[in-house]
């Protein structure tokens, strides 16, 4: 037999296919992660596990070296590589933050040094650092104002807060950026436009990590709690993985274990949280695919779209979900609606003479079984509205990719989104259809939460 033709080759081809769809493409010889390891190793932090690499999906992040066994530690960043209000109160801006009155917050505080660092260019200590940072990002907050649009309403309406506060920070802190211009030849506003703090405020809002609360007393009461650290944070997403992660009082280093193992060349992946894909758009600028915590989330206006409107106890029914914290969070997931949109529904399409039993109904108890069907209906209907309105946004965004070529990232993104979503509530309709049998079958069944899915 000609070499390379058999079953043990072929099985190896597949192997090696495999691998390389999902392995990275080296990147440390590139002059920018040169600087940053010589940077990082001035600071006495040198990594033997990981190695900066290009991934298929995911874009850059971090590959391994050598195979990683479960609980082993992958990263420990000395203190003296990480960017906290200390390095901002010990660098030249620390005077002019002392005196300034009101005290600045410890946001302010970062973000201003950030702006000012990559201002400074080559002049700044800092440099290998923020040459590897985004030079745009892609969340909501960043977008265009047509492309924000095109986002589920909740989504839409947290992103318009976020726009809010973030041009409330700056506008805030005009003032302050006026004092430091003896530090600049050039004027102040030009340095410190609104632009400029946007991207300074997405660097902290995606990439910082956690560390213990600190007290400064030169910044305002706001937790001081943030740490932006240089390589660690090239490490991207995965909703599937585990790690511990924190600050050691001990060793002075912020250090990452690995939950579970990783094999040679692959991602290095670490969880930002059990996030689902709106929070992870919102938050870091990018949509996770299959991610397990995904949901759909129905609004007010939609939890009641298919309910009868003759029911004159429908705003006191409303008003006891409020109070009880029952009005906000109702989702589809994976496993179809959510323990609280079914309460929230039965609750609602009580009889009239049944009203009294209300808190029973927040107690997961069964009341009638008109209720259970009547509940159900409701909530299969409001599935099927979902569908049509993600398949009809999704026609939305496809047509607009073809008008706005200049938005196409953009889009594309939002695409993804919604793309997501019609596969939650794909998978929602079809746990309704079963829950329907099951009812018709067995209606004591649906009584109780881990019937219906995730709480």
């Amino acid at each position: 037999m000609q070499k390379g033709r058999g079953r043990t080759s072929r099985i190896r081809r597949r192997k090696h296919l495999r691998s390389s769809e999902s392995r990275g493409v080296n990147e440390s010889y590139k002059s920018e992660f040169i600087e940053l390891k010589k940077w990082l190793k001035n600071r006495k932090f040198e990594d033997r596990n990981l190695t900066p690499a290009r991934f298929p999906g995911t874009g850059r992040g971090l590959m391994s070296r050598t195979p990683l066994r479960e609980g082993q530690m992958i990263i420990s960043l000395p203190e003296s590589c990480l960017l906290t209000t200390e390095t901002v109160i010990r660098s030249y801006l620390g005077v002019y933050i002392t005196k300034w009155k009101p005290r600045p917050s410890p946001l302010l505080a970062l973000c201003t040094f950030l702006v000012s660092e990559r201002h400074a260019g080559d002049r700044s200590l800092w440099k290998p650092y923020l040459q590897i940072l985004p030079k745009t990002y892609t969340c909501p907050v960043c977008l265009e104002p047509e492309v924000v649009n095109l986002l589920p309403k909740a989504l839409k309406a947290k992103t318009e807060e976020q726009r809010a506060h973030v041009q409330k920070l700056f506008t805030s802190s005009r003032d302050f950026f006026s004092s430091l211009q003896p530090l600049f030849a050039e004027p102040i506003d030009s340095i410190f436009s609104y632009s400029a703090l946007l991207w300074a405020w997405c660097t902290v809002n995606t990439r910082a990590v956690y560390l213990r609360p600190r007290k400064q007393e030169c910044l305002s009461a706001e937790p001081d709690t943030c740490a932006l650290a240089p390589y660690l944070d090239l490490l991207n997403h995965s909703p599937h993985v585990q790690v511990n992660a924190a600050f050691n009082e001990k060793t002075r280093c912020y250090e990452i274990r690995t939950a579970s193992g990783c094999r040679k060349h692959e991602e290095v992946f670490i969880c930002y949280g059990p996030h689902d894909n709106q929070r992870l758009l919102l938050e870091y600028g990018f949509v996770s695919p299959c991610n397990p915590h995904a949901c759909v989330y129905v609004s007010r206006d939609t939890l009641v779209k298919y309910l009868p409107s003759t029911d004159k106890q429908m705003n006191k029914k409303i008003s006891i979900l409020k109070d009880h914290g029952f009005i906000e969070n109702l989702t589809f997931g994976w496993d179809g609606p959510s323990w609280r949109l079914l309460t929230a529904l039965k609750l609602l399409c009580l009889e009239a003479e049944k009203f009294t039993c209300w808190k029973k109904v927040l107690l997961g108890e069964v009341i009638s079984d008109a209720n259970e069907k009547t509940s159900l209906d409701v909530a299969q209907k409001i599935c099927h509205h979902l569908l049509e309105e993600s398949s009809a946004m999704l026609q939305r965004v496809s047509h607009m990719k073809d008008e706005k070529v200049s938005l196409v990232s953009q889009l594309a993104l939002v695409e993804t989104l919604w793309r997501e979503e019609l596969k939650v509530l794909q998978a929602s309709a079809e746990t309704l259809a079963s829950l329907h049998i099951t009812y018709l079958a067995s209606p004591e069944r649906l009584g109780s939460p881990p019937v219906v899915g995730v709480t």
